[in-house]
């Protein structure tokens, strides 16, 4: 079968609720938005998984009052990122119980505590999306706040919830986006909401950590969440975008791929580190077997080589004493820039471009920009480079920083 990260859209496709909602399972209704949000009909009210950002709940409730008028009976967060969970306000009725992982609070305090310094790192990716979205919003009318939910029932490992006929067990998957990740599994359909425990893109290797900035995640513990889902034999996941993978078969191979491409990076890099090897030494040599492949569309296996390294080993790379005091890499570049002379550095740029070599060019470009930040040779040379890396690009953080680098030296 052909692997589902060929067939799917990429991030660039994720867009603001607009649309109406479609039942993708008998009872079950997705809202598609900047995350999926999904309605559960039951005997005995209705079920939320995921609320979407805060200016998209009044198209969600919407969908949603379209198809049954029960009360909404809980509402189920599967992570805690802003886009899950911004719409629980407007999603909630008198009563409604929230419910989320036992780790959300301790990923609220991390938020809370670097909202100013995640927002800045992470607006060069979704400023544009975010923009056109409320843009789109407003012209609806007054826009609802972001929500902060408040819990009312937390679950540790597992909680079942038995609700009219439905029966949906909650189970924990901290190896997910988000340490307070959870799936939604309903044993009677075989259908698992599984939100992003796999990465915002399915069939793509996830993020082990962000551009924006989190902590890291451990490869052993995704490699666990992955295979807490598939031992379900789910024939139906209900995932944070797009649409419905379905096929018992084809799920089953999907995560024992990813599985086993996240385990085979774990492993080499650890046999790597012991034999020896430095972290960028491996970012180069490790790659994913063809049996393994699997998108890079949200995550790249060379970042994922260095989460691992770092996550075990830390900020000390036993490359130079440097390390160890308060010196950047272009505390030095006047020394460089002195002896060599900056239109010389530009120049052997310019011949590291030609020869198809971006990153050395970048390299000696950006020591000549410390020194001399209006040197035009040294703009226009970086400038190359950074498009010459957005051409062969596809994955979505990357391309995104790239643009976004470019822009700046126009």
């Amino acid at each position: 079968m052909t692997p589902v990260y060929q067939t799917r859209p990429g991030a660039d496709a994720i867009a603001a609720a607009h649309a109406p909602a479609s039942e993708v399972h008998p009872g079950i209704w997705m809202s598609p938005g900047l995350s999926n949000s999904y309605l559960i009909v039951t005997s005995e009210g209705r079920v939320v998984v995921n609320t979407g950002m805060g200016f998209e709940a009044p198209v969600h409730r919407a969908n949603y009052d379209a198809v049954d008028s029960s009360p909404i009976r809980d509402v189920i967060l599967t992570q805690g990122h802003y886009d899950h969970v911004g719409g629980t306000d407007l999603l909630s009725d008198p009563g409604t119980d929230i419910v989320v992982q036992a780790n959300c609070e301790s990923w609220r305090r991390d938020n809370d505590l670097l909202a100013t310094f995640r927002a800045a790192n992470a607006s060069f990716a979704w400023a544009d999306a975010i923009s056109t979205a409320l843009t789109f919003a407003k012209g609806r009318g007054r826009l609802p706040a972001q929500s902060s939910p408040v819990p009312t029932i937390i679950v540790d490992d597992e909680l079942t919830l038995r609700i009219g006929e439905r029966e949906l067990v909650l189970r924990a998957t901290p190896g997910g986006e988000k340490t307070d990740s959870l799936v939604v599994w309903l044993p009677d359909d075989e259908v698992c909401l599984c939100g992003n425990v796999f990465g915002a893109l399915f069939g793509h290797i996830p993020n082990l950590v962000t551009m924006r900035g989190d902590r890291y995640r451990d490869a052993l513990t995704v490699i666990e969440s992955i295979e807490t889902v598939r031992e379900l034999s789910p024939s139906v996941l209900l995932t944070g975008h797009f649409d419905p993978i379905s096929g018992k078969d084809r799920i089953r191979d999907e995560l024992t791929r990813l599985r086993d491409a996240v385990a085979y990076l774990h492993d080499e890099t650890v046999a790597g580190m012991n034999a020896g090897k430095d972290v960028y030494t491996l970012m180069r040599e490790v790659t994913l077997p063809p049996a393994l492949q699997v998108g890079e569309g949200y995550g790249m296996v060379r970042w994922n080589i260095r989460a691992i390294w770092e996550n075990y080993a830390g900020w000390f790379h036993h490359r130079s004493t440097t390390e160890l005091y308060a010196v950047a890499p272009e505390d030095f570049s006047n020394d460089i820039v002195a002896l060599a002379g900056a239109d010389a550095i530009v120049g052997r740029a310019r011949k590291a471009v030609a020869d198809g070599e971006p990153l050395r060019a970048i390299r000696l470009t950006e020591i000549v920009r410390h020194v001399e930040p209006h040197h035009d040779g040294a703009k226009h040379t970086l400038r190359a480079a950074h498009e010459q890396l957005l051409e062969a690009s596809t994955n979505f953080w990357e391309s995104a920083w790239l643009r976004k680098q470019i822009a700046e030296l126009t």
